[in-house]
């Protein structure tokens, strides 16, 4: 049996090592009260893209802070009833991807719903001081400031602001809406089953956002996508004087801390040789989800696509009564 970061018994059972803040459940109650009080709007306009059989639009609304959303929206034709809906979360600095890589689900009969997560690889605002992208440093953002202007904050509720839209859309079956991303996208899918407890399902690769203070220890922040930590401190707080402040900061919106609160059936799945997100940071979320859940741990593969487990997932999510 190779060699993990920890042994695979020992993570069966880990639950974590960053901070959860005790005002956590007060936090995320202001923060879904500032965008109670925000009217999405959206809007959607006939996508360039468009294919036999499904509807593609281009889906905009508001989110928190004034930003403009975007998401690409694909839609079955000729569906008997109400459909059950998919929202897509993609990795970190990436985009809400290829319309045509979206078709599989479609042509089931899902609505998709696929988020470009602000200031990142896609057409979604980041109003932080410019209109743009500001592409990475998405965990840091907000760092020095007051918890609740955390950038990674303002994402995490536009993914629940995307799946309310959806849910309040004729064509769509509220009961039957799940979510599902890797790495970021894995995250994100996490901490919007977390705050929004209508998600009936979640499909996770590899999550990112897990257990801060763990990838720090462990020394993965050197290079690849938790590197900005490292530059945080080494350029803000380079005696590490205010680290116990930064990790409690972190705790806001580290997802594991959100993973209890989440009522849809999961499907994760942990590849052992992950060198981005080390595999005990993504056990320490699975371990604290107590609603209905599977795991799939693949000893030989990392941080990547797996092929297989692709049709693992879809057979999940297409799974209903």
């Amino acid at each position: 049996m190779p060699s993990y970061e920890m042994p695979l018994e020992e993570m069966k059972e880990y639950r974590g090592s960053s901070p959860c803040p005790k005002d956590f459940d007060t936090y995320w109650s202001d923060a879904l009260a500032e965008l109670d009080a925000v009217k999405p709007e959206p809007i959607l306009k006939p996508a360039a893209f468009q294919a036999a059989g499904t509807e593609c639009f281009d889906l905009y609304f508001k989110g928190v802070r004034g930003a403009k959303i975007h998401a690409k929206l694909l839609m079955p034709q000729h569906s008997a009833g109400k459909s059950p809906a998919l929202l897509q979360f993609h990795g970190y600095t990436g985009s809400a991807g290829p319309w045509s890589e979206k078709l599989g689900y479609s042509g089931a009969g899902f609505v998709v719903a696929a988020l470009d997560c602000r200031g990142q690889g896609g057409s979604s605002q980041d109003t932080g001081g410019v209109l743009g992208t500001t592409m990475q440093g998405h965990i840091v953002r907000g760092l020095s400031d007051e918890p609740e202007n955390l950038l990674m904050r303002h994402i995490f509720l536009d993914t629940v602001q995307l799946a309310r839209i959806i849910m309040e859309m004729p064509q769509v079956d509220a009961q039957r809406v799940s979510v599902m991303g890797g790495s970021q996208g894995g995250g994100l899918s996490l901490a919007c089953a977390g705050l929004e407890p209508r998600i009936a399902k979640a499909a996770v690769d590899y999550p990112f956002l897990c257990d801060y203070k763990r990838v720090w220890q462990m020394n993965r922040t050197v290079q690849g996508a938790y590197s900005e930590l490292r530059c945080y401190f080494r350029d803000f707080d380079p005696l590490h004087q205010r680290e116990d402040e930064i990790f409690e900061h972190l705790g806001y919106i580290d997802v594991q801390n959100l993973a209890s609160r989440i009522r849809a059936r999961t499907l994760m799945a942990i590849p052992l040789m992950d060198e981005v997100c080390p595999p005990s940071t993504q056990f320490a979320a699975y371990n604290r989800i107590s609603a209905p859940k599977r795991l799939c741990i693949y000893p030989d593969w990392g941080h990547e696509y797996i092929p297989r487990h692709a049709d693992i997932v879809f057979g999940f999510l297409n799974d209903w009564p």
